[in-house]
């Protein structure tokens, strides 16, 4: 008979997790920051009525689109940690 429950864990590997933590951690880390870039670069654009490359609402836009990316990256890496968190306290 099959297990299920096998299935159900969270974690099989903790080493695996505390990797994929510090990479969403990271890519969130860069895509935030590209999103800041990308805001002084629409405020840049907008305050001197310059083009650079894009429009400043396009900017603004883009920088809005990159923060809610980093957005699910870090949320998806603080639910791993609390998941981590919790099977830790379970092994104990």
């Amino acid at each position: 008979m099959i297990s299920i429950v096998d299935d159900l864990i969270p974690f099989k590997n903790h080493k695996e997790v505390k990797a994929e933590i510090r990479t969403c951690g990271l890519v969130g880390g860069i895509i935030q920051y590209l999103g800041i870039l990308f805001a002084i670069l629409g405020v840049i654009a907008g305050l001197f009525n310059i083009n650079l490359g894009l429009g400043s609402t396009s900017w603004l836009l883009l920088a809005v689109f990159f923060a809610l990316n980093a957005l699910i990256c870090h949320i998806h890496s603080v639910v791993a940690k609390h998941l981590y968190g919790i099977e830790s306290e379970n092994k104990k």
